[in-house]
């Protein structure tokens, strides 16, 4: 640091690289302890709040207290959840202890640290005060057997949005990716023309202002020798990646008003780690895959696919910048959301719950009194029972003639059904099967100057896409483009008050044409007007900028 301080070169820190990992020695064990301590002030209180009488657990003494075993399961789930809190802090006090050193030489270069999506051992929302940018590592499985590239690009958007999201909209970094292949992952695939471009400029579109890459060149040994790099093995320029490369970095160089811009979603996606701590730890109702992450992802592409521009926040978020707020499988319910949930809502916000929200309080201990605990009121729903259904098990819900939304015909459920009683709302569809057959399936409440949704089932994608697309006309959101976009084409935006910069991206091997509405448009990479039928090329993209739309 001292060194390198005031080079001219060095523009900002990267603290230390991937942050993860946790410690079980006795120094960590104390310090667990001393955590504790300060969070519960007795062992009475730290007792109730892990129920520690459920099979003889109960403390007598701090120094009983370990951490849960590395490689096993402990049955006091809050001592789970406040350990995976205690894992975090600790490296947010590393981080800081970090910082302060090397700002110690030049306090003003920004600093950042690089996270790894969705990764499941540290919250990030911890982090956001301590960093001056966020910055994310992104190595997307593309042209997989398993996933079309269209549905993988909106996995990928959603973690871009999450780490836009972290500093309130500022811009982020794209930290690392790789121009062609990993070595790391099952199939070591080529990008495929087209590919590496696009994957850029995604991250562009939701907000990131660098492209940057592990590595410049491919290691002559050890771990990641064969992992992608602008400069090969090879050593020249004479490479279809470094030309790529270049290519790529000519078309950066146009893009130079877009760097500072934002983007202003009208809806917000709740994302929240300690909710997924505590929904994956709690022992039923389907122990083979509650699949959080997967099913705020499936709530999410909807709105990729339809080009609506959508935050992913956590709970302790401010909701009020929002017409539409969805929190999927909102398990845990700290202190206070539920109330600001219900004001949202009065207040005008249209809100979507589902299966499995309002279950326990921030300390894993289930709401007596009936679920969705809080959200009663908010919802207009009293949740009884869950059902859990084996894979290949599956049920129906059909939509109510003449409902409110105006959707048609049934959809298949699996997985987890939810089984409720109406208390104000009023029932949209109701379960096709089984003996809870004819009970609703999904839900509105009319509450104040607003509306709650409540989803009772995990439903397939198509119903996903029918009501979100309503949801969208129903709340006034605005698309990017005001047109249909073809099958595996996204647009999305970033505007600086004056200008819209929009991404018209084709996640496709295929030809896409997309019909321009009556605007005037500008291609920033051409320079020329652009208007009629819009051309993309597989895996390609087309900018255009326009005045900003308020």
């Amino acid at each position: 640091a001292e060194r390198y301080a005031h080079h001219p070169a060095v523009i900002g820190w990267h603290i230390s690289n991937e942050y993860g990992g946790e410690c079980h020695c006795e120094l960590c064990q104390n310090k667990f302890r001393e955590w504790l301590l300060a969070k519960y002030k007795t062992l009475d209180s730290l007792n109730h709040a892990w129920w520690t009488s459920f099979w003889s657990h109960t403390y007598t003494d701090w120094d009983e207290i370990e951490s849960p075993a590395p490689h096993g399961e402990d049955a006091v789930h809050g001592l789970n959840l406040d350990w995976k809190r205690f894992v975090t802090d600790q490296t947010v006090d590393f981080c800081r202890h970090e910082i302060a050193h090397v700002r110690s030489f030049n306090p003003d270069l920004p600093v950042t640290t690089n996270f790894m999506g969705t990764y499941a051992g540290l919250n990030y929302w911890k982090f956001v005060d301590l960093l001056d940018v966020i910055s994310w590592d992104s190595y997307p499985a593309w042209h997989n057997s398993r996933q079309e590239d269209s549905r993988l690009g909106a996995d990928i958007a959603f973690v871009h949005d999450i780490n836009r999201s972290l500093k309130g909209g500022r811009p982020f970094m794209l930290m690392e990716s790789t121009p062609s292949m990993t070595n790391w992952q099952d199939v070591s695939k080529l990008k495929r023309p087209g590919m590496h471009e696009l994957s850029s400029l995604q991250a562009v579109a939701h907000g990131s202002d660098t492209v940057q890459y592990f590595q410049w060149r491919k290691s002559r040994g050890s771990s990641e020798k064969f992992h992608g790099a602008v400069v090969d093995h090879e050593g020249s320029e004479h490479t279809r990646v470094f030309q790529e490369v270049k290519k790529l970095g000519e078309k950066l160089e146009k893009l130079e008003d877009v760097a500072g811009t934002t983007v202003e979603p009208e809806t917000a996606i709740i994302f929240d780690w300690e909710n997924r701590w505590a929904l994956e730890d709690a022992q039923g109702p389907r122990n083979i895959g509650m699949h959080y992450e997967r099913t705020a992802k499936s709530f999410y592409e909807p709105f990729w696919r339809e080009g609506v521009p959508v935050d992913v926040i956590h709970t302790e978020a401010d909701f009020s910048r929002y017409k539409l707020l969805v929190a999927p499988m909102l398990y845990m319910l700290k202190e206070g959301t539920a109330e600001r949930i219900e004001q949202f809502v009065q207040n005008g916000g249209t809100f979507v719950a589902t299966y499995w929200s309002g279950i326990v309080n921030e300390n894993d201990l289930v709401f007596q009194g009936g679920f969705p605990g809080g959200l009663r009121k908010t919802l207009g729903i009293w949740s009884e029972e869950i059902d859990a259904l084996h894979d290949g098990q599956k049920n129906t819900i059909v939509m109510d003639a003449d409902n409110r939304l105006g959707l048609s015909g049934s959809y298949e459920a699996s997985e987890l059904c939810d089984l409720i009683h109406l208390e104000g709302a009023e029932a949209l569809a109701v379960y096709g099967e089984d003996f809870y057959a004819g009970r609703p399936a999904l839900t509105v409440n009319l509450l104040g100057d607003g509306k709650a949704y409540y989803i009772a089932s995990r439903n397939e994608a198509a119903f996903q896409e029918a009501f979100i697309s309503r949801l969208i006309e129903e709340c006034g959101i605005a698309k990017v483009l005001d047109t249909e976009l073809p099958k595996g084409v996204t647009a999305q935006l970033r505007t600086d008050g004056r200008h819209d910069y929009i991404f018209v991206m084709n996640f496709t091997a295929e030809n896409r044409s997309v019909s321009l509405p009556e605007e005037a448009f500008t291609d920033v990479l051409k320079g020329t007007r652009k208007k009629g039928a819009l051309k993309l090329p597989p895996y390609g993209t087309s900018i255009l900028r326009r005045s900003h739309k308020a």
